[in-house]
């Protein structure tokens, strides 16, 4: 089964070299289920000709906002909606899980309570689950044709099921500890506040369920069900 992977955003530069990009660190996370790849740069402008150049699709992460006036954001929409229509399994991740909630009618905006950084303790799908949080939006208002499947007390809309349709997270399950700690000393000061910081920097080390997430992205391209 080939999975196609839209890239929407770039690994800090600093951290590149020791970490890879987005579409590695997927690779990575899905690599026991048996899995090829070919990755789409997004953010570059790049997108596939048809939702049948995959057999499934996921989303990134990205530090650009899915609310942003970037060239590649209304094509990205249009594709989202292509490959609902073509019925090809959807997963999104951060900001891939705001821009399919976005592209289907939902909101994203800045979140009020501000950033989530570092482990973080979600339910999703009737499981408590310890993975990485970084992001200040949020989905606040669902699509109508999504189901929550999961959530935290800060994120209410954390995991959202289109059913047969798509899978999206906030969480990056992607992540592990080294770099979330590059991101915390390059990318947090001056943009998180400090105290959050310091939770998430005491946080790593923490067992992380990021195996158990990535275990539910392959039976959803499967099957298109989390079960």
């Amino acid at each position: 089964m080939k999975i196609g992977i839209l890239q929407t955003g770039k690994v800090p530069e600093q951290l590149a070299s020791s970490h890879g990009e987005y579409p590695a660190m997927f690779q990575h996370l899905l690599g026991p289920y048996g899995f090829s790849f070919e990755t789409w740069a997004v953010v570059d402008g790049l997108l596939p000709h048809s939702p049948n150049d995959a057999d499934g699709w996921l989303i990134t992460g990205s530090r650009h906002g899915a609310y942003e006036d970037h060239p590649w954001i209304k094509p990205l929409e249009t594709f989202i909606t292509d490959v609902f229509t073509a019925e090809v399994p959807l997963v999104g991740v951060c900001f891939g899980h705001q821009i399919v909630a976005q592209a289907l009618g939902g909101t994203v905006e800045k979140f009020g309570g501000g950033w989530s950084v570092g482990p973080t303790r979600y339910s999703v799908a009737g499981a408590d689950m310890t993975i990485h949080a970084w992001h200040q939006d949020q989905v606040t208002v669902k699509p109508d044709s999504a189901d929550v499947v999961g959530h935290s007390p800060f994120c209410r809309h954390a995991a959202l099921l289109y059913p047969g349709k798509a899978y999206t997270v906030q969480p990056h399950p992607e992540i592990r500890d080294g770099y979330a700690q590059g991101l915390l000393d390059l990318r947090a000061p001056g943009l998180v506040p400090q105290d959050r910081i310091d939770t998430a920097r005491a946080a790593l080390g923490t067992a992380l369920d990021s195996d158990t997430m990535a275990a539910q992205f392959a039976t959803f391209f499967r099957t298109r069900a989390l079960t």
